[in-house]
């Protein structure tokens, strides 16, 4: 069943009291009555209604008081002032105060109706604003930078899967960030405070990540000269992060399934189980279907693994991304090694931005690494990127934006034959006109990536989009007859 809205009286004549809700019996209200200044602080704390209608003058304080204090608790409650006094100063002093509007009495039942209704869909707007800046349009999460609608997507699903225990599995290319993903699900989880605990299954040899995982007890094997905690007891109440999970020996998966399905971690040597309490995330480079299908890996482990899958999109993909990036490395290893660079220059920044980064954010974090240590300056310069990104490749190399002003006709003398004269007024177009045709070729050749033309231009993103928007509004104009034009 749907939720009615709270709405707050304030008013200390019982009469208009009742009035007043007799007028919002009209709609579909939750409505609480309260006649002084204290017991309306109380019940705001309490219901946190979405409107309030309040009385400026209550017998044991002012109402402004009242609107102050909405606004230093943060409450999502808009405030529609009541009074006998058509004072504009005490208007401006309530909208000042953060009032959403202002009602003089006496005012019919219409009046008040439409008013609230305003205030409640302003509350519904802003609301869904609020969610839209702190769930679309965030540029970092968690160790995460970038702003594209891809990491958005990335983003949302960790916040969603944190708060579980279920089993996320991460895929994405070799330094796409899945360890960082696995870091960001711990992080804003409950067991934060718990140890977070990472295993690369790849670089350990197969005979020794039981031991790894599980631990062993003295003597179980060779070397073996002391009691050792594995992994998951270290993470016990906590994460346990299993990277490249494909690359783990089918004998051994056998055992992390068992271990997934008791929770019993059974020490190498030992014959004594331990239960664990421990928040399992893997993460692959592979596709984990088709090591399931050539048999490298248990499709039961696979399907008791992925509960909730996680797919890190490789760096080429995400549209825009890349300079920021670039430019977070650049300046903290700067800081760093206490060097002055600060920025790209376009040329440098157009190459970065159009190479493919097959080793993803790890490779352009390298990049930018050497770059800081082995050169000095403010900028950038493409001369400063070392291999491969220093030499020009026909393929990664984006195509230059072709120049429409080079095909404006070119204005002839008349000739002696009319019908070959060209007037030049035909041949010059308004300015805006080949500047908007220009960029937009410019981002044609760019597939759509804004600042990598941006980048081409030699101008900054928001500039393309602020003259976008300008443009749209020109072609919304209604045109003038040139014969009017010229009258």
């Amino acid at each position: 069943m749907k939720r009615k809205p709270a709405i707050l009286v304030v008013e200390d004549t019982p009469a208009l009291a009742r009035l007043y809700q007799e007028y919002l019996r009209l709609d579909e209200y939750d409505v609480t009555h309260v006649d002084t200044g204290k017991a309306a602080i109380e019940a705001l704390d309490r219901i946190k209604p979405q409107a309030m209608m309040l009385d400026l003058k209550l017998p044991d304080m002012y109402g402004l008081d009242i609107l102050k204090h909405v606004a230093e608790s943060g409450l999502p409650t808009a405030v529609v002032v009541v009074t006998a006094n058509g004072s504009i100063n005490i208007a401006v002093d309530a909208m000042r105060a953060g009032a959403f509007d202002f009602l003089v009495k006496p005012f019919n039942a219409d009046r008040l109706r439409v008013t609230l209704r305003n205030a409640l869909e302003r509350q519904r707007l802003t609301k869904i604003v609020e969610t839209y800046q702190q769930q679309i349009a965030r540029e970092s999460f968690e160790g995460f930078i970038g702003s594209s609608l891809e990491m958005q997507g990335v983003y949302r699903i960790i916040e969603s899967a944190s708060p579980s225990k279920a089993t996320v599995f991460i895929t994405g290319e070799s330094g796409s960030g899945k360890e960082v993903c696995a870091q960001a699900i711990h992080n804003t989880g409950p067991r934060s405070d718990k140890p977070f605990i990472a295993i690369n299954c790849g670089a350990i040899p197969g005979d020794l990540m039981e031991s790894e995982i599980f631990g062993h007890v003295k003597g179980a094997f060779t070397g073996a000269s002391a009691d050792r905690e594995g992994a998951a007891a270290m993470a016990d109440g906590g994460t346990l992060f299993l990277d490249e999970i494909c690359e783990m020996d089918l004998a051994l998966q056998t055992k992390l399934l068992r271990f997934v399905q008791t929770g019993i971690v059974q020490k190498v040597g030992s014959d004594k189980p331990q239960k664990v309490d421990v928040r399992l995330i893997c993460a692959t480079n592979k596709d984990p279907l088709k090591e399931v299908e050539a048999s490298r890996f248990r499709e039961d482990l696979y399907y008791r693994l992925h509960v909730v899958p996680i797919s890190l999109p490789p760096l080429r993909a995400r549209n825009g991304d890349i300079v920021a990036i670039a430019e977070h490395f650049l300046t903290s290893f700067a800081a760093e090694e206490g060097k002055a660079f600060q920025s790209f220059t376009p040329e440098a920044l157009n190459v970065v931005t159009s190479y493919d980064w097959p080793g993803n954010v790890r490779q352009l974090q390298n990049v930018i690494r050497n770059i800081v240590v082995l050169h000095d300056g403010e900028a950038v310069a493409p001369e400063m990127l070392p291999p491969p990104l220093d030499a020009p490749s026909d393929a990664g190399a984006a195509a230059p934006a072709p120049n429409p002003v080079r095909h404006l006709h070119t204005a002839q003398a008349p000739t002696e034959t009319g019908s070959d004269k060209v007037p030049v007024a035909d041949s010059i177009r308004p300015l805006w006109q080949v500047e908007r045709d220009t960029i937009e070729a410019a981002i044609d050749a760019c597939d759509g990536n804004i600042p990598k033309a941006a980048a081409l231009l030699e101008i900054s993103p928001s500039t393309i989009y602020r003259k976008r928007l300008s443009w749209d509004e020109e072609d919304t104009l209604p045109r003038v007859p040139q014969e009017v034009a010229g009258a």
